[in-house]
């Protein structure tokens, strides 16, 4: 499903400025966007909240993926 994979993407890309602010004291979001408080990084970053509750579900899911 085409939302599953937005989330994912999403989710990788927090993951990834989670793990720069981590390693490099350094975050993506606030630099690319005016800082932590700018609107639209508070966007992004709840865009991106919501995508990880929405990969819990992907935990949960039944569907079998055909692979091609």
């Amino acid at each position: 499903m085409i939302a599953d994979r937005i989330a994912l993407i999403l989710a990788i890309i927090g993951a990834a400025n989670w793990g720069s602010v981590g390693l490099f004291k350094f975050d993506i979001v606030a630099w690319l966007f005016g800082g932590q408080d700018a609107l639209l990084s508070r966007v992004i970053y709840t865009v991106v909240a919501l995508a990880g509750v929405w990969c819990i579900s992907l935990l949960f899911s039944k569907r079998i993926h055909a692979h091609h």
